[in-house]
């Protein structure tokens, strides 16, 4: 066995054996326990970031615990390979996207595998390749042709530099997240999911997934937004209006109805367009000026609740359905047209929104609830002006609660017709068309006989073409006849190919489901591999994903099961949500006001007593530099670690043992290369007492009858670590305290005696019980380790090491003593003591009689097992 740990070498040894053997292809082995681990596959931007190896190292050792407890376990790895950061970059570069992505995915597999994932690589799946999209497009004409997923003119975030759609997300104070242009607001035709028809089951089935997060259920639950309310008509007040008809509300609160004063509408609403023809001339203009203000703004209704109230009048009234009072229409910009149906019923005296928005314009406010602010509702705003209370100043009302007066308020709308109970959902189907060209092709063909057609099953998949550099100007497909010109599968006729693309959250929304059988050619999954192996059993990401994705794969796999494709409901049985990997900051100010960052690695800093740091200066000039805090690892802030860097020096373990070891994996994980050092040496020990174990001639088998005391407590330190690591990576996913286990199991062992054989035999027991507990987590080193042990056949195929509850018993226990709270001995006590014995003799110990002379003991406090605490005074 070689002197020093050498990770290069040995990294390279066990990948090498694992690739020879093929240890991580997996097969559906009928009889056998599966587990499915998963980790949200990555977008192959170029390099790896340091939360990448976070994930992929947490759901390794996961994988690897699971295989060691005799599973049949699949890990696959794929690319989430479609979206615009690629047209970005093929922009910039002058190439085509695909060749940029291919060239990434290459270098970033490789990377990967420098990690030493227990990955099976014959699974893999890259979103951007035909082989993969064609059942994407299979089940978009499936589901158009069941009405699932339907086509309408939709009111969506416009970026008019980079001429596309933008989701509300990606709109930050009003620009494009990308381009910084003012956002429009436009109405295009566009392609949906209707994942509104899901919407019950969607929430109702969050109950069932017992292993998720309750952070994340309840950001689902709160998206999808169920909600009982009352859809509310105002006949139109035909003298103003000039037309018959009715303006639609929905309201969670039907109670407040006569305190109603005005009602809002959307800028693209009907009653917005009827007030421009119907306005003088310059009120006209300026009416229409303000719509044009209001359709640039954003979508998002984050946005909205905290922009600056505005609206104009339009000179339109509408009546109410109960009193027949005429109420003004007013344009504002907080009614979104695809919420609800684009109109509010404003009751300023009981929602913040419209209270604000009468202040402004000095529009009536009629308070109709009693509430604990009393019954008028006098400015500033107040919470409590929003609570539920009797009705007053309501007429008949009067006097109702809450559901009295729901139940009440439908029957005398219902006897005018004029409205009635619903529930609703503040999820909006989705929409997945986008004006880019990197993304799957929308399989329909437009037909001016036949209409929209879907492509044909035999004439799938339509293939984007992959020489295409594209130039910022809207999607280069609608520029190319030679991808858009077609026939109609139909009739023969000339025909228009549809030139957008799916939204990219669509092939993450399925991909978990095509690694079951992902060389699979007769359908989208194999159903006998997807019910083999689905749902995963544990899944792993990043919070961010949290609402999304993770809606939209639910939403995904119940469509396949629909199909009947798989048999399951839910996708994803356990998740969990990694926390950031996070770094110091360091910037200077620049004359303009903005900020300069440098990377920690060129900086020097000083710390204080306790290690914080308390100034910096960078390495180049010998200046001064701020100190910004610790921020998420990103770009921007110039913070960044490079893992290649990191594996390049210490070797794939160190970085893996650090990233497990320095955080629980659900919490933030603060980068310090002092800890990325400290794992080297953690692992430079374990190699270094190894050595000197195998060099010394291994020993015969361990006799667990003859065992001294001092080696009884040796081999419970073995089983206690064992215990304690089975508990936290099997149970708890705390990786970092089963580690800690690891380093006081260590301490034992070097300090134990290493010459009679029996002692040996027992080091024999440690160390491999050492390799194997860290086998999940440092698997390369634990590979060489477990064959200088001499240990026959690869640790990959051991099994966890099996807890021998008779080590852990004691004969005696050391208990500590203390007289009011201050430590003053120890106690050594038969395990099997009463509390009236350990009472009786920590009165009787001679530091207790000596700190409590003169005193009177007036109790005594015994913490089983652990300590003895004296109370005098």
């Amino acid at each position: 066995m070689h002197e020093q740990y050498q990770p290069r070498e040995i990294e390279a040894a066990a990948q090498s054996h694992w690739d020879t053997q093929k240890s991580f292809v997996v097969n559906e082995q009928p009889g056998k326990d599966t587990f499915y681990c998963l980790s949200m596959f990555p977008y192959p931007s170029g390099k790896l970031h340091m939360g990448h190896v976070r994930n992929y190292t947490i759901g390794d050792v996961i994988a690897r615990y699971q295989r060691m407890q005799g599973k049949n376990v699949l890990q696959p790895m794929g690319w989430d390979a479609f979206g615009m950061p690629a047209e970005n970059a093929a922009m910039k570069n002058k190439v085509a996207p695909a060749k940029w992505t291919y060239e990434n995915i290459d270098y970033m597999k490789t990377q990967l595998k420098s990690l030493g994932l227990a990955v099976d690589w014959t699974r893999e799946v890259t979103t951007c390749k035909p082989d993969y999209y064609r059942w994407e497009q299979w089940l978009f004409t499936r589901l158009y042709q069941k009405g699932v997923i339907y086509r309408k003119n939709g009111s969506v975030n416009w970026d008019p530099v980079d001429q596309t759609v933008l989701a509300n997300e990606q709109v930050i104070d009003g620009r494009g997240w990308r381009s910084g242009a003012l956002i429009e607001k436009r109405e295009i035709p566009m392609y949906y999911f209707k994942i509104t028809a899901y919407a019950d089951e969607l929430l109702s089935s969050l109950d069932d997934l017992d292993g998720w997060p309750e952070q994340v259920k309840t950001m689902q639950r709160n998206w999808i937004g169920k909600s009982r309310g009352m859809e509310v008509s105002f006949p139109y007040d035909v003298a103003s209006i000039g037309e018959a008809g009715s303006m639609k509300v929905f309201t969670t609160r039907p109670d407040t109805l006569l305190g109603a004063t005005y009602v809002a509408v959307a800028a693209e609403h009907h009653l917005a367009s009827v007030a421009l023809a119907r306005l003088p001339s310059d009120k006209a203009a300026e009416l229409q000026a303000f719509i044009d203000e209001c359709k640039r703004g954003g979508v998002a209704e984050a946005d909205i609740a905290t922009q600056e109230k505005k609206g104009l009048p339009t000179g339109l009234f509408v009546e109410h359905p109960l009193t027949g009072e005429k109420l003004p229409v007013w344009v504002a910009n907080y009614v979104l047209i695809h919420y609800g149906d684009g109109a509010v019923m404003a009751v300023p005296a009981h929602d913040e929104r419209d209270f604000e928005f009468a202040h402004k314009y000095q529009l009536p406010i009629k308070a109709v609830v009693r509430t604990t602010a009393g019954d008028e509702t006098p400015a500033p705003w107040q919470d409590a002006y929003g609570e539920h209370g009797q009705l007053i100043n309501s007429g008949e009302f009067d006097g109702l609660d809450f559901e009295g007066a729901f139940d009440a308020i439908e029957v005398a709308l219902q006897k005018k017709s004029l409205g009635q109970a619903r529930t609703q959902f503040r999820l909006r189907d989705w929409g997945i068309s986008r004006q880019r060209y990197w993304g799957c092709p929308i399989p329909i063909i437009h037909c001016d006989n036949c209409g929209d057609v879907p492509v044909p099953e035999d004439q799938l998949p339509v293939v984007l073409p992959e020489d295409v550099v594209p130039d910022g100007a809207g999607s280069p497909l609608a520029r190319m006849p030679e991808f858009y010109e077609c026939s109609c599968p139909k009739c023969g006729n000339p025909a228009k190919r549809e030139t957008d693309t799916m939204d990219t959250f669509v092939e993450s929304s399925w991909y978990f489901a095509r690694y079951a059988s992902p060389q699979y050619t007769g359908g989208m999954v194999d159903p006998a591999a997807a019910n083999h192996w689905l749902p995963v059993d544990q899944y792993i990401g990043g919070i961010e994903h949290a609402i999304l994705h993770l809606l939209y794969a639910r939403f995904f796999h119940k469509l396949m099961r629909d199909e009947g494709l798989l048999d399951s409901d839910e996708p994803f049985k356990n998740l969990l949500t990694q926390g950031m990997v996070v770094a110091d900051t360091y910037f200077r100010v620049l004359e303009n006001g903005g900020k300069d960052w440098f990377n920690p690695a060129d900086v020097e800093i000083e710390r204080d007593a306790k290690g914080k740091v308390i100034a910096a200066k960078l390495k180049i000039d010998g200046q001064p530099v701020e100190i910004g805090g610790t921020e998420k690892m990103s770009k921007s802030k110039n913070n960044g670690v490079d893992p290649q860097a990191m594996i390049d020096a210490y070797g794939a373990d160190t970085c893996r043992l650090f990233m497990m070891f320095a955080s629980p994996p659900d919490m933030s994980l603060e980068w310090s290369d002092s800890g990325v050092e400290g794992g080297s040496r953690f692992l430079r020990r374990v190699w270094r007492l190894t050595q000197t174990h195998v060099n010394a001639g291994l020993p015969q088998a361990l006799d667990k009858n003859t065992l001294s005391d001092a080696q009884r407590e040796v081999r419970r330190a073995i089983h206690l670590a064992i215990k304690q690591a089975s508990q936290d990576i099997g149970q708890h996913h705390k990786f970092n305290t089963a580690i800690a286990a690891v380093m006081t199991l260590m301490n034992v062992l070097e300090k134990a005696p290493q010459q009679a054989e029996q002692d040996r035999a027992l080091l024999q027991e440690g160390l491999e019980t050492v390799a194997l507990l860290l086998a999940p987590i440092t698997p390369h080193i634990s590979h060489q380790l477990w064959s200088e042990l001499g240990q026959h056949g690869a640790i990959i195929d051991a099994r966890w090491p099996q807890l021998d509850e008779s080590a852990l018993v004691q004969d005696s226990l050391t208990l500590v003593i203390q007289v009011n709270g201050k430590l003053r001995g120890q106690l050594e006590m038969p395990a099997s003591a009463s509390r009236e014995e350990v009472e009786t003799a920590a009165r009787s110990n001679e530091n207790v009689l000596r700190f409590t002379e003169g005193l009177a003991i007036r109790k005594v406090i015994v913490v089983p097992g652990k300590l003895v605490n004296i109370v005098a005074n």
